[in-house]
């Protein structure tokens, strides 16, 4: 009755609380590889995604990445790319009428692809 990660399908996920991006802490969400996917049933009526999206400070400024988010495999937004250090990028997504959601990062080099990427402040607004 509430969103659920399909864990068979996603990528390696670390929920936290407690994280931080470019100096500024966050007080939970999730963190993944610089090259991840995460799949999300929704199971209700929700109306928003919201989140920070960045690089981890712990990554101690190095790597470059990208977020997308797809619902229903349309995607509705897209970061432009995202460094270490930067502060974190806001999201907002309407998923009026959408059942899934997938989260995805997406490395700029290949030495990108083991970046630690957070998803900080994720929440979904669900009735």
């Amino acid at each position: 009755t509430r969103p659920e990660m399909r864990l068979g399908e996603s990528s390696w996920v670390w929920q936290r609380y407690g994280m931080s991006i470019g100096g500024t802490q966050y007080a939970h969400g999730v963190t993944v590889h610089g090259d991840s996917s995460v799949t999300i049933d929704l199971n209700r009526t929700c109306t928003a995604y919201d989140a920070m999206v960045g690089v981890d400070d712990m990554t101690l400024g190095l790597g470059k990445v990208s977020f997308s988010v797809y619902a229903d495999g349309v995607p509705l937004w897209r970061s432009g790319p995202v460094r270490g250090g930067e502060s974190a990028v806001p999201v907002h997504v309407n998923l009026a009428g959408h059942h899934t959601v997938r989260l995805a990062v997406r490395p700029d080099s290949s030495f990108d692809s083991l970046t630690v990427a957070d998803w900080a402040e994720s929440k979904f607004t669900c009735s």
